[in-house]
């Protein structure tokens, strides 16, 4: 029997998966035909766990265990802005770990963001193995193209988690042109518009003969279909608490009648040019009075909710086409992925902008995972009929000193690529230095994303400056980063570890997978063909929209389970901000404690560097107090770890670098 890989497109609202077999692209359904499965997981109080369309049905009657959209936080630390963002919305608790990593805390359970990827490729495994009738472990995942370091590592976590094999991490975009192109010998440039549940992208690709080369990928993670839902969330609440006096966020259960709301108006309007809400019963006032929301929202009114978010997207698009070095016009196709790109809004939008009509016979909902199917094939079949030749998104960066950041290597470098610098101690007995990682396009090192606190040890103890450190900074085909040092005298290699990463260590890795959790997962009774022995779940959105003048089938709130008066409600959340001259020379920051410390607090030990050619030398020194300003000409240098850089005598009224 043939070797079998799959191709899972992990998505924030739904995920689908797909298999190449007899020589045609397969999209294989969930037990009850549905060829997406909702990226949902929700706890149940006998502590099973459902996954999928029947965990989304909890979702009003259980919204604090019932987990959605955490895509947006996987790979994040506690302190970014998409996490703060999060809590301000989301019923469930999300809460700070070690190195201020997150966890998503169920009963007196914490579940990192990785395990709770992991149950729903755990899931989309189940329905591979369900209807192509044999064991499945090799896999190909894909990500947003603008996913760091940080969210890739913990993607592949997740897939190790769920008991798979990840080949590849693949980009969103470039897995749709792949399933576009494949196989009819195309000579194309070619666009990819990709608006998912919870972020955006773009990709400018060449094709030619089965080669897929990304000229260009840009891309905003804060951008999505949840933002567009936020808007009409925000819209119902702000109106009744006009009305009413009552402010709908405060609870947990009108919260989230709210989001089923607005997600289903949306997709409605994608066929209607006008939807009737109606949420009955969305809460019951202080006097015990029954409330209720009936409103009709119309596309123009929803337009202009939203035109601010399209107009973000042709921004990143415009930054695209620059380092593509192309114009819109010139390209021969555009493509659109995502389920929020079938709003007549974003293809009216998307048509004005590249001045041609978007591919019509493409599946907005499926192409990525083809996509990641032909590419799950070719890689495990000697074979291979496509080559993918992928670049890195973001830029790699060094923290510098005043709270800059240097690029080592810049955005859309091809990848795998590795970039090599040379450091030379300058202290005596220098054991070991930190350098802080980031990737990002701004020079302000708080405006990217830290990758993590690097540190290099294991050199020799010699005099200063007798030491040289070849340090190379590495990205390989998944879009990973990976630091090696190696002392060029004797060829050994150093330690480079990395001591602050929001992913999960291997001890952590190990320790998830012996507890068993995945084992929780709640199966769906299938036959021999993969087909539900029982009936779908009723969807929530039913009960809350009307399209046109249809009434769709309701379910009612008995069959929800809907707490009625009297429910517990989560205290009361502050409303949060969501998103609460001359350059200097470029000095590195040394961390001068084991103890993370988050970018805007971080010492002002710092490393001088100077620009240098390809092998630049940075040396690692102490600055003696009352030195006063170095040189740069006689050789940069490194400030040692914890070293007080400030002048002791209080005298002097400048500090000194």
């Amino acid at each position: 029997m043939a070797e079998i890989a799959v191709g899972i497109d992990l998505g924030t609202s739904n995920s689908c998966v797909a298999v190449v077999r007899g020589g045609s692209i397969d999209v294989l359904p969930n037990g009850y035909g549905e060829a997406t499965t909702a990226s949902v997981v929700a706890f149940k109080p006998d502590g099973a766990i459902a996954v999928g369309n029947s965990a989304k049905a909890n979702i009003i009657h259980d919204p604090r265990n019932t987990i959605y959209s955490s895509k947006r936080l996987i790979g994040r630390y506690y302190f970014s802005e998409e996490v703060k963002k999060a809590k301000a919305v989301c019923a469930y608790k999300i809460v700070e770990a070690e190195n201020h990593s997150i966890r998503i805390k169920v009963g007196d359970e914490l579940f990192s963001l990785p395990e709770i990827a992991a149950m729903t490729l755990r899931e989309m495994k189940s329905i591979a193995e369900a209807r192509i009738g044999q064991p499945v472990n090799k896999v190909v995942i894909t990500v947003p193209a603008n996913f760091n370091d940080n969210q890739r590592q913990a993607t592949k976590d997740a897939g190790r988690v769920a008991g798979l094999e990840v080949l590849r991490i693949l980009n969103e975009p470039t897995a749709a042109a792949l399933a576009y192109g494949f196989g009819k010998g195309l000579q194309q440039r070619v666009a990819v518009y990709d608006l998912g549940g919870g972020t955006f992208d773009i990709s400018v690709l060449e094709i030619g003969q089965d080669v897929f080369e990304v000229l260009s990928t840009c891309g905003d993670t804060f951008l999505g279909g949840d933002d567009f839902d936020d808007r009409i969330i925000d819209l119902l609440a702000d109106e009744f608490s006009s009305r009413h006096g009552v402010n709908l966020r405060n609870d947990p259960y009108a919260l989230e009648k709210l989001k089923v709301a607005a997600e289903a108006a949306k997709q409605a309007l994608s066929i209607e040019s006008e939807v009737e809400i109606r949420i009955p019963d969305v809460i019951h006032s202080d006097e015990g009075q029954t409330l209720s929301i009936e409103r009709t929202l119309s596309s123009e009114e929803f337009t202009s909710l939203v035109n601010d978010l399209i107009q973000r997207s042709f921004k990143v698009c415009d930054e695209a086409l620059q380092q593509a070095g192309v114009l819109a016009r010139d390209l021969d196709g555009v493509i659109l992925v995502g389920g929020p790109t079938r709003l007549p809004i974003i293809r009216e939008a998307v048509t004005t902008y590249f001045q041609q009509e978007p591919q019509a016979d493409v599946d907005p909902d499926q192409v990525v995972a083809m996509g990641a199917a032909i590419h799950a094939a070719s890689l495990v079949n000697e074979d291979r009929t496509a080559y993918l030749l992928d670049v890195t998104p973001l830029s790699l960066r060094v923290g510098v000193a005043g709270g800059l950041a240097e690029s080592v290597i810049e955005c859309n470098t091809p990848v795998p690529i590795e970039q090599m610098r040379t450091f030379t101690t300058f202290q005596d007995f220098q054991e070991s230095v930190k350098i802080r990682v980031y990737q990002g396009e701004s020079r302000q090192a708080e405006e990217n994303e830290l990758l993590g606190q690097f540190e290099f040890s294991g050199f020799k103890k010699v005099p200063r400056g007798e030491v040289a450190i070849d340090i190379s900074f590495a990205i390989n085909a998944d879009g990973i980063v990976n630091v090696v040092a190696q002392d060029r005298e004797t060829g050994k290699r150093a330690s480079a570890t990395i001591t602050l990463s929001s992913g999960l260590s291997d001890l952590e890795l190990k320790s998830i997978m012996e507890q068993g959790r995945m084992e929780r997962v709640e199966a769906i009774a299938t036959d021999d063909a993969g087909d539900a022995l029982a009936p779908p779940p009723p969807d929530p959105r039913t009960d809350v929209v009307m399209i046109g003048a249809v009434d769709l089938v309701k379910v009612s709130r008995a069959d929800l389970g809907l707490v009625e008066k009297g429910a517990p409600v989560l205290d009361e959340r502050g409303a949060g901000d969501p998103g609460d001259e001359a350059e200097p020379e470029p000095v590195l920051e040394i961390v001068p404690s084991d103890e993370f410390i988050p970018p805007d607090e971080a010492s002002n030990d710092i490393l001088k560097m100077t620009d240098c050619d390809d092998e630049e030398k940075l040396d690692l020194a102490e600055t003696a107090p009352g030195q006063g300003e170095t040189d740069a000409s006689a050789g940069d240098f490194f400030e040692a770890p914890g070293t007080n850089l400030f002048d002791p005598d209080p005298s002097e009224d400048e500090q000194k670098d």
